[in-house]
């Protein structure tokens, strides 16, 4: 209690201050806080993960048959925190991030600041299959958008902060404060001004220090890089192709999976379908094992490949192309155990797999090619590489790919073959694919936010915003003797007919009734049935406001009924008002 008193009284004097500032002032305090706190955030995963990873080592002692049941005892203790404790629906965290800008005014629940943290490491510590990025930067992302609401930021303070945690995450995880915030420009935000960039270079350069002070300065994939060679070009057009279908593969793969998987209602039977799919793929290929880099070791500092005596399929070592084929196969199961970490209650991303992949691809290409022409391509850039290249493509975020894979290599001397991979993987992808994995779900809704403005104001424009309420309702049933006091008493020129139950049946216009309005034998004779006009579309009040404008386009109509999913009536939006948002929304968009 006394250390929760003191936290109020250093938080609530600093809240105080923090409203007093300038917006722009208190962002950059801010930024720094959450790259800070995101810093900590990520060696606690790391050091967990690790720790865990360890401790089951020294438990095992020979006993490698138990590596088959722990990744399944991980996603069973991660499954009961989230359904127990969490409550809540934690998975795919890029993706939540994404939701959370479009739909939700950027604000993450509080728990997410811990939640995703605790049940990653409990999951990958135990062998799940799956990478730790995606967890981190839903962690940071909520860090972020935590601090922001708590400060009373507005709604584009709020969302610029969440990006400044994602990419305090991502640079802390990886050591690599550039590809923090290329990931957040390329990812999550869009059309940021410079001003807007400086908040994320200090939350990345401070998380990356915070990591540097805990854990050293050792880049993430240590390699032995060759300089490149120009004669090497068209082997890394051959990578930038097999990456780009290889990335079509992942995307709808893993998709595809995770519907199927999730047909199974029963989330004790789906853990238990998982954990034995992932075991058995486990037990024939090791490197499936948790995030699998530590697999990636020897084929990126030129250390002989052999996986003799690690799996039943030992007896293909004889062949010379039995190491490529192993790796193919690795590289193509990898969507299925990470799918199936994911499905039976494991909480971790795709972000570590698409690395993993890549990496696989790379070596693969690599050296089959030498198989035919002994020592022509050097492995290890080609691993790295690869992993740029996959990126692209899964995530669509080229210059990410670009600048990551550098940054936690050091391997700058590869720039070239890594813009140019990169490039091809990216623009391959994108001919059959329009969407990332992690936008695909969120733009078949109508809800995601892009680089493109237009699209992005709309997505921001709520129809609850924008609903006028103000017409003078009238009964399908009442006389024109109502219908014509309703008009008296109203500013409108229309007036939605409504029945016992109040659901909306069509709408009457002022033109309609002008000629009867003054013959008051017609009064009580005629009935508002006699005027009502059919609306020639409904207007839902969720529906996302592209839709809404295509029904304005395809109709030409000036005012259209909004209705539940029950048609009862809400109110009507005019095109008019629409306009006149749109415009605002798009004059404060592009200032931003």
């Amino acid at each position: 209690m006394a250390s929760r008193g003191g936290i109020k009284w250093i938080w609530g004097p600093s809240r105080a201050l923090l409203r007093k500032m300038p917006e722009s002032t208190a962002l950059l305090v801010l930024s720094v806080i959450t790259g800070v706190l995101c810093g900590l955030a990520a060696v606690a995963l790391k050091t967990t993960i690790h720790a865990i990873q360890h401790g089951l080592e020294a438990l095992i002692s020979g006993s490698r048959w138990l590596y088959l049941v722990f990744p399944g005892v991980g996603m069973l203790m991660s499954l009961l925190l989230v359904r127990y404790i969490v409550r809540d629906n934690i998975g795919h965290g890029v993706t939540k991030v994404l939701q959370a800008v479009s739909k939700n005014e950027s604000r993450i629940k509080k728990h997410n600041c811990w939640s995703s943290l605790v049940t990653s490491a409990l999951t990958i510590g135990f062998g799940g299959s799956v990478g730790a990025e995606a967890p981190i930067v839903y962690t940071g992302a909520a860090i972020g958008s935590n601090l922001a609401r708590y400060s009373g930021m507005s709604y584009r303070g709020m969302t610029l902060l969440l990006g400044c945690g994602a990419a305090g995450a991502v640079a802390g995880i990886f050591n690599a404060p550039l590809a923090g915030v290329l990931f957040t420009l390329e990812i999550l935000l869009f059309n940021l001004s410079m001003s807007g960039i400086l908040p994320l270079l200090l939350s990345s350069i401070s998380a990356t220090i915070v990591s540097y002070l805990l854990l050293g300065t050792e880049t993430s994939f240590a390699a032995t890089v060759v300089p490149f060679r120009l004669e090497n070009v068209p082997f890394y057009m051959l990578l930038g192709v097999f990456c780009g279908l290889a990335s079509l593969y992942f995307i709808r793969t893993t998709l595809e999976m995770e519907d199927r998987l999730g047909k199974v209602k029963n989330a004790y039977l789906r853990w238990g379908l998982s954990a034995l799919a992932l075991g058995v793929l486990i037990c024939l290929f090791p490197p499936l094992h948790g995030e699998g880099y530590n697999f990636l070791s020897p084929l990126l500092n030129g250390g002989e490949v052999d996986f003799g005596g690690q799996t039943p399929l030992s007896f293909l070592s004889q062949w010379e192309w039995a190491i490529p084929l192993f790796f193919l196969l690795v590289m193509l199961l990898k969507v299925f155990s990470m799918t199936f970490t994911n499905a039976g209650g494991g909480v971790g991303g795709t972000f570590g797999p698409t690395l993993f992949v890549g990496a696989i691809a790379g070596f693969v290409l690599a050296f089959s090619v030498n198989l035919v022409w002994p020592g022509i391509v050097p492995v290890s850039n080609f691993v790295l590489v690869g992993m740029g290249g996959l990126m692209a493509g899964v995530m669509q975020a080229p210059l990410t790919a670009i600048f990551l894979i550098a940054e936690i290599s050091g391997g700058y001397e590869l720039l070239v073959p890594l813009i140019l991979t990169s490039a091809i993987a990216y623009g391959v992808t994108r001919i059959f694919e329009k969407y990332s994995i992690y936008t695909k779900r969120i733009a078949a809704s109508g809800e995601l936010l892009t680089h493109d403005s237009d699209q992005a104001v709309l997505t921001l424009m709520k129809t609850d915003a924008l609903l006028e309420k103000d017409f003078r309702s009238v009964r399908i049933d009442a006389p024109l003797r109502e219908l014509v006091e309703a008009v008296s008493t109203s500013d409108r020129n229309i007036f939605p007919v409504l029945d016992s139950r109040g659901r909306f049946q069509g709408y009457v216009s002022l033109a309609d009734i002008r000629k009867d309005m003054f013959r008051p034998d017609l009064y009580d004779s005629r009935h508002v049935y006699n005027y009502m006009r059919t609306a020639p579309e409904y207007i839902r009040k969720d529906e996302p406001m592209d839709s809404v404008m295509r029904k304005f386009e395809k109709t030409g109509a000036w005012n259209l009924p909004v209705v539940d999913e029950n048609r009862i009536y809400l109110g009507f939006l005019s095109k008019s008002k629409i306009f006149n948002a749109y415009r605002e929304e798009l004059r404060d968009f592009s200032q931003d």
